[in-house]
């Protein structure tokens, strides 16, 4: 990462395409205000020519709202792309040596980018919403209308009467930045940007962002409905239109969250995939609270029920995804999440944009409250209605649990906001403190998707209950007990969830089963279920049995800045000695590159420096396979950020494999490493670094020492034993001419360590009647020697040492065992969710095509 504020580049700054991106997004605000309007005034008006020109010129307004919003992403990402850094928002997030994939991901790393990828989604469902459900385009548009005009304000960056509406990722450097560079120059543009953050150089990072912002633009859809609903008294008829919409928006949004604990787990170093970060609750509350929803609009498809309890959970799922909004972009957590962004000003513009929404919602579900039809008759308790509505029950507690904990820097705001004083804080082990809770609440979503789904099914009492779950409850301990004596569960509530987890996998394959060859078509539920539960059982595995590998067994104190955890479960690793760990023989192998077409990773030390650090000159030939991919002196491409460090492991069974997790110094964010893991079916050996050597400080030589030796004479150097091998005169060194009365003699010291030998060449020269010394140093084992002269009558060398700390790494190496389990269990919940939302489609299909055949005929008839 480079920052050009060392080299000041005199050159007119490029302002049109600032311009004419802030143009796009003032004329996508104004439009996204008149589609509300045009749509308001196409629902309300019962004349059917005024309505009909009305849609028209809604849907005119909304098409130039989302051509606008291209043009807004296009001007940005051109911005980006051609390293624009007169721009604030090119400056912050890119660079010039950034890969092009990377670039993208610079595009919603600030808050500016985020909003208009929200805008995008929002826009596009817009689209899909107009070109396939007529009847609800005009109220559900209004609201989708009005919710861009919102977002776009987010991005408006305007001020009136000294008050600021947005932020503008248009804004130059000059004046988003107050640097006394700017008074010398106010043309000024920096040579490079800051660059995009460490942490978020990953795949997942690309695709992560804009599948949980697609999440979040479908959870407004059912809400758009559910407003519609209430708004023209279709109390019961939103709900066919929104089913799939809520599938599929817990589908996405589901997606995404996963995909962000594999980021989690291939990126960050907690060694884990969910670390119960306020911001990972804010998007987990709202996600529970949309499956607990579409579960209770099932209960009143099949059974005329839980009407009002589905408007509740849905007009609830939209507010807690503003309310997620608003705490991770206002800078309320400040310190309590690594996640959130910092507040842009737009605390004010978030508390409207949710309040809006959350006091129109709620009043107009008040007015509406006693027109809504409601349930004559009780739940029989071995109804299905009964038994999903349990479970929609449990998902919503299994949020407020987390919720409350979660909110508690925003109470704190509060109260002091109103003068007071509070000193409540978060819990101080978030996993700790949630995994408690969440384990029980774990259980009973287990046992309900197990025994609710032959409520589902068939009608049920007590003596059919008992009978259809006979089997699988035995089944299911059996199998328990099996894998409870094989995986070493020892305590009762990992036993109980393990076991209602197996019960919930067995019932739902029994179901599936019976399902025939309507299975493809049906399946869905039970697949999402077994896929829940497989993803509970890896969870709690992998999580609760974690084997530290790195026992710290040294008896010494590795550092005074680790607490007692750290010290005991790292292990300092010096160079090239191997160490036993556990069942693992681990040996740090030193510092590697990534070189562009090379496979694998590259020794640092055959590297040498040009003037501009992405580029090294490589010192020997590379070889790969038997195969040279770089020649010795020529040029290759690197990343200079990232500094691989390889851990060898041999097992007690003879395997070897290596592993290279990855370290960076990072100038603002200190050291930022990211693991690397070794996959097997049952388990993953896990490693990151902890602790390297600071490689912006310089090394501190010894003072020199002197050693007098001869031919295969034996001598000490920095704990290794070196031998002098054979000194032989040599006709030409580098790049210095060596006339006819020129001495050059090189060493030959070979440097014996505990896996393998080194070799030291250093070269005396006499050239001119001037003697040279040429120093060499051996990178990793803290040696610099120079040849400093020839003693023939007692035939003896001189050589002159210096040593410092020889390289080392403090690593951290645990097992996950059973960790597979969660990403199979992954990949069948979004399986399940697939199938399902297929299924629900076409039956909304279906009905709505024949609700048309029956207009038709009654047309006809007429």
């Amino acid at each position: 990462m480079r920052c050009g504020w060392h080299q000041i580049k005199y050159q007119m700054i490029n302002t049109f395409v600032g311009d004419l991106g802030h143009l796009f997004v003032v004329l996508s605000f104004a439009f996204s205000l008149i589609a509300t309007y045009a749509y308001y005034q196409h629902t309300s008006t019962s004349n059917a020519d005024e309505k009909r020109q009305w849609r028209i010129f809604a849907r005119t307004t909304f098409y130039a709202h989302f051509a606008s919003i291209l043009g807004v992403i296009l001007a940005l990402f051109y911005i980006i792309y051609n390293h624009m850094f007169e721009y604030h928002y090119a400056y912050a997030h890119s660079e010039i040596n950034l890969p092009t994939h990377f670039m993208i991901s610079c595009f919603w790393e600030g808050q500016e980018g985020s909003f208009l990828l929200w805008m995008f989604w929002n826009a596009v469902l817009g689209i899909v919403i107009v070109n396939t459900n007529r009847f609800w385009e005009g109220p559900v548009m209004t609201v989708f209308s009005g919710v861009q005009a919102f977002l776009t304000s987010m991005i408006l960056g305007v001020v009136f009467f000294n008050l600021k509406i947005g932020s503008s990722p248009f804004i130059l450097l000059r004046d988003a930045m107050d640097a006394p560079i700017f008074d010398i120059d106010p043309n000024f543009v920096p040579e490079d940007g800051t660059g995009l953050n460490p942490i978020l150089q990953n795949i997942w990072m690309v695709i992560h962002p804009p599948t949980l912002f697609l999440g979040f633009s479908a959870t407004m859809v059912p809400f758009a409905y559910a407003i519609s609903g209430l708004w023209f008294k279709q109390y019961k008829e939103w709900i066919r239109p929104a089913l799939p919409w809520t599938l599929f928006a817990a589908a996405i949004l589901g997606a995404g969250i996963l995909m962000g604990a594999i980021w989690a787990y291939e990126t960050l170093s907690f060694g884990g995939y969910w670390n119960w970060d306020p911001v990972e609750n804010a998007i987990y509350v709202p996600w529970l609270v949309l499956v607990a929803s579409y579960h209770t609009m099932i209960i009143y498809k099949n059974s005329k029920t839980a009407l009002k309890t589905s408007f509740v959970l849905v007009i609830a799922t939209f507010i807690l995804i503003l309310y997620s909004t608003f705490l991770v972009r206002s800078g309320v957590l400040g310190e309590a999440s690594v996640h959130s962004f910092t507040d842009l000003g737009l605390s004010g513009q978030l508390l409207i944009y949710m309040f809006t929404f959350l006091i129109i919602s709620v009043a107009l579900l008040i007015y509406r409250w006693k027109d809504i039809p409601g349930s004559e008759k009780e739940a029989d308790t071995y109804s299905r209605e009964f038994w999903i509505f349990i479970g929609a029950a449990t998902l919503c507690l299994m949020g407020f649990q987390v919720l409350i904990p979660t909110s508690i820097p925003v109470y704190n705001a509060i109260i002091e906001a109103f003068g007071g004083i509070s000193n409540v804080a978060p819990p101080a082990n978030q996993e700790e403190f949630y995994s408690k809770f969440q384990l029980w609440f774990a259980v009973g979503v287990a046992l309900l998707s197990g025994t609710g789904q032959f409520f589902y099914w068939k009608k049920m009492d007590k003596e059919k209950l008992k009978k259809a779950i006979l089997t699988p409850a035995l089944v299911s301990l059996l199998v328990s007990s099996l894998l409870i004596v094989l995986l070493g569960v020892d305590k009762l509530p990992y036993i109980i969830l393990l076991t209602a987890a197996v019960f919930s996998i067995v019932a739902n394959s029994k179901i599936l089963f019976s399902f025939g060859k309507k299975v493809t078509r049906l399946s869905g539920g039970s697949i999402a279920h077994i896929g829940l539960a497989m993803m509970m059982i890896g969870i709690l595995i992998s999580s609760a049995y974690t084997n530290v590998i790195s026992e710290n067994d040294s008896g010494l104190l590795l550092s005074r800045e680790f607490n007692q955890r750290q010290n005991q479960e790292n292990k300092l690793l010096w160079l090239n000695e191997p160490t036993k760990m556990d069942r693992y023989e681990m040996t740090y192998k030193g510092m590697k590159m990534d070189v562009s077409g090379v496979p694998g990773y590259v020794d640092i030390h055959i590297l040498k420096n040009t003037d501009d650090p992405y580029y090294k000159i490589a010192g020997i030939d590379i070889i790969k396979d038997g195969k040279v991919y770089v020649k010795k002196g020529e040029r290759v491409r690197v990343q200079p950020e990232n500094i691989y460090y390889e851990v060898a492991y041999t097992t007690d069974k003879g395997e070897q494999f290596s592993l290279f997790p990855r370290a960076q110094v990072n100038p603002s964010m200190g050291l930022i490493v990211s693991p690397d893991t070794r996959n097997y079916l049952h388990k993953d050996v896990y490693t990151h670094l902890t602790s390297i050597p600071d490689p912006t400080e310089e090394e501190e030589w010894s003072d020199t020492e002197t050693f007098e030796v001869g031919i295969q004479e034996r001598f000490f150097i920095n704990d290794y034993v070196a031998v002098v091998e054979k000194v032989e005169r040599i006709d030409s060194f580098e790049d210095i001419e060596l006339g006819p009365g020129d001495i050059a003699v090189r060493a030959d010291v070979k440097v014996h360590g505990k896996l393998n030998e080194e070799l030291l060449q250093p070269v005396f020269i006499v050239k001119d009647n001037m003697v040279g010394r040429v120093p060499v140093v051996l990178p990793g084992y803290g040696i610099k020697m120079v040849f400093a002269g020839i003693n023939p009558e007692k035939n003896t060398f001189t050589f002159d040492v210096n040593t410092t700390q020889k390289d080392w790494i403090i690593m951290k190496a645990i097992e996950k065992p059973m960790i597979n389990l969660l990403w199979i269990g992954i990949v069948l919940l979004m399986v399940g969710f697939v199938i399902a939302t297929r299924r629900r489609y076409i039956e909304f299909i279906n009905e709505r095509d024949k609700d048309l055949q029956r207009k038709e005929k009654k047309s006809e008839l007429a």
